[in-house]
């Protein structure tokens, strides 16, 4: 069964963003996830998911500072107490919104990295990822970590899913899975029915959208209605979040979805 989550950072942007969890649940979401939440106290998000009757399925750790351009501080050198700090914080939204998974975004490599700079931020990646498994695995969270494409996110430094399924088998912590994100990758390598089958069991989280533009997913290169019959063949049961930019008004774009439960 096929069950859609809205991003509330992406649609539903004719509304403020308190507005959007009654907004999804009006267009037949039954989940929401978001980048952050810690603009909003705990108190104030969960009253939004008890009045609407959403699922929180999933949001990210603190990403340092995003209005200078940082992408998360998982694998920066010499920033591994505000990781820690981070996590913790990231778990008590968690427990407060009953969500079971957080995502910890790797960050970016600084220009011109070499292969030693790659190798710093490597083995910080690990020891960050392994700690913050752990803190994760003491309340039953899942820790997800995710490729994204260096063409929105120049210099990401975890950007291809065989590197993401390698750093899962060194970090050997059973609570660490892939969040698939489908729209990062086709554009970085296609093959995504493949790329699914191959990885499947170590995957947490799915995400789609259209490309390449990122908009609705049954627009663009992107056959979304395969893969989703793939993904309940092969016995899927999490979510899968709609991390895509509507095209215009959120709600005029879900006819995509109406085989999924969703209104437009």
């Amino acid at each position: 069964m096929i069950r859609l989550a809205a991003n509330l950072t992406m649609m539903f942007n004719e509304h403020a963003f308190m507005d959007r969890f009654s907004a999804a649940a009006e267009a037949g979401f039954k989940g929401v996830e978001y980048l952050f939440p810690y603009a909003y106290s705990a108190r104030e998000l969960r009253d939004a998911l008890e009045q609407t009757q959403l699922t929180q399925v999933l949001f990210n750790l603190p990403p340092g500072d995003w209005e200078a351009g940082e992408r998360g501080l998982a694998s920066l050198p010499g920033r591994e107490a505000e990781f820690r700090d981070s996590v913790i914080q990231a778990l008590q939204y968690a427990e407060a919104l009953d969500c079971p998974q957080i995502h910890a975004m790797a960050g970016v490599l600084p220009d011109q990295a070499n292969a030693s700079t790659r190798a710093e931020h490597e083995a910080t990646y690990l020891r960050n990822l392994r700690y913050a498994a752990r803190e994760a695995a003491k309340l039953d969270r899942t820790l997800l970590i995710e490729p994204i494409n260096r063409r929105d996110m120049p210099n990401y430094f975890l950007s291809r899913q065989a590197q993401a399924m390698e750093v899962l088998r060194q970090v050997e912590a059973p609570n660490l899975k892939l969040q698939f994100d489908l729209y990062h990758c086709q554009v970085m390598e296609g093959d995504l029915i493949r790329h699914l089958e191959k990885q499947f069991d170590a995957i947490g989280h799915v995400q789609v959208a259209g490309a390449p533009e990122r908009h609705e997913p049954d627009v663009g290169e992107i056959h979304y209605p395969a893969l989703f019959e793939r993904l309940e063949a092969l016995g899927y049961d999490g979510w899968i979040g709609c991390e895509y930019r509507p095209a215009g008004k959120t709600r005029d774009g879900l006819g995509w979805g109406r085989d999924y439960g969703l209104v437009p």
